[in-house]
């Protein structure tokens, strides 16, 4: 198996209200949801998981949903800050009226990098962008009673960092991640990966004077990149650990296996196994349907259970 990055597995944010944030990202949004569990180390707290059928790696959103009260978080340097969905050509206009007709804050649509997008925010404040990918994209999206396939988001199309200098991010991206960079406008550097054809890409963007960022409700907790299995995984803990910077041990997430480092940048980086996937604890048909509990929280069930809030 050739040791790769291969593009992005998920990213994971912060939301406010969970109920709030199930109603959007199923019902508006459209994507599946596809796993209902907790916070592995606050278990007190739900872990939401949102995809395409089956939850490929590259089409998986998830949240740690805090709370109504929780701190509003603060986009700025040393985080990751935009998150691109990739969605069929012509797309936009339906989406344009959907977000008119549920009132979410979104803005005109415009260009960048010769592909088409429409930048819009979650009920937290998190900025996504749909966007009309001019490389082909034949992953195929979750459609609901609303949103047909025709419309459907595919997938991550890219992620964006914001950061004081790219240097040394960019270095870990090309040196350790073998990405490349294809493509620059003005201070926004666009890196992809030709390992796979979609959820390829990382924009950085470099603000020199931009304060640092502040991780609470409608920011991007972590962003998490791919890789096949458990031996590639350990093939990059010892390069990253080779290159000088601190890592965790293997840790085991239930769906997929990580590591955790902090990029020079600032950002926090998971690096995902694909196995042993989502239906490792309830059938494909099931996905999302149930509280899913690790383990180690199974005998404190009722008492969670009572705890975290009704969602659907």
């Amino acid at each position: 198996m050739e040791n790769t990055i291969l593009g992005l597995h998920h990213i994971t944010a912060i939301a406010g209200d969970a109920k709030q944030n199930f109603n959007f990202y199923s019902k508006i949004l459209g994507l599946r949801f596809i796993k209902k569990t907790v916070n592995f180390d606050d278990p007190g707290t739900y872990h939401f998981y949102f995809g395409d059928e089956v939850g490929s790696a590259g089409t998986i959103l998830t949240f740690f949903p805090w709370g109504a009260e929780i701190q509003q978080g603060r986009k700025g340097s040393g985080m990751a800050t935009e998150i691109g969905y990739s969605v069929p050509k012509g797309s936009l206009d339906f989406w344009q009226k959907r977000f008119e007709q549920y009132n979410v804050t979104y803005s005109k649509p415009t260009e960048k990098f010769g592909e088409k997008y429409l930048s819009f925010e979650d009920p937290d404040g998190l900025k996504l962008e749909l966007i009309e990918s001019k490389t082909n994209d034949n992953r195929k999206g979750w459609e609901t009673d609303e949103v047909k396939a025709d419309v459907a988001t595919k997938g991550f199309h890219n992620v964006t960092l914001t950061l004081k200098d790219i240097k040394p991010t960019a270095a870990i991206l090309t040196e350790i991640f073998g990405y490349k960079l294809i493509d620059q406008e003005a201070n926004r550097y666009r890196y992809a990966t030709a390992t796979v054809e979609n959820a390829a890409i990382v924009d950085l963007v470099e603000l020199a004077d931009e304060k640092h960022g502040h991780v609470a409700n409608g920011t991007v907790h972590h962003v998490a990149f791919r890789v096949k299995n458990d031996e590639i995984l350990m093939h990059f803990r010892e390069k990253v650990e080779a290159y000088g910077l601190s890592i965790t041990p293997q840790i085991d997430r239930q769906y997929f296996h990580s590591l955790y480092f902090r990029e020079p940048g600032g950002v926090l980086f998971e690096i995902a196994t694909d196995n042993p996937g989502f239906t490792v604890d309830e059938p494909l048909e099931e996905l999302g349907k149930n509280l899913k509990l690790p383990a180690q929280y199974e005998a404190h069930r009722k008492t969670i259970e009572n705890h975290l809030v009704k969602i659907n």
